[in-house]
């Protein structure tokens, strides 16, 4: 269960996400989806849980994965 304020490491980054660096949860939408703050905590993007495991996704119009994983 994700909660707001928990800490999640970033374990493949990509422009917006560093990977090794630690990020905070911010608001909760539902199960599957909630906020992940960008370093400075001022603005953020919507991950996904899932079976995958826990994601921030972009342009998925793109050929290229542009996901961030965390844990």
């Amino acid at each position: 269960m994700i909660n707001t304020d928990d800490k999640l490491i970033c374990i493949q980054g990509n422009e917006f996400y560093k990977e090794g660096e630690i990020y905070t949860v911010g608001r909760i939408v539902n199960n599957k989806y909630f906020q992940i703050l960008t370093g400075n905590n001022a603005d953020h993007w919507y991950a996904t849980l899932d079976d995958e495991g826990i994601y921030v996704s972009f342009d998925s119009m793109s050929p290229k994965d542009n996901k961030a994983w965390f844990d």
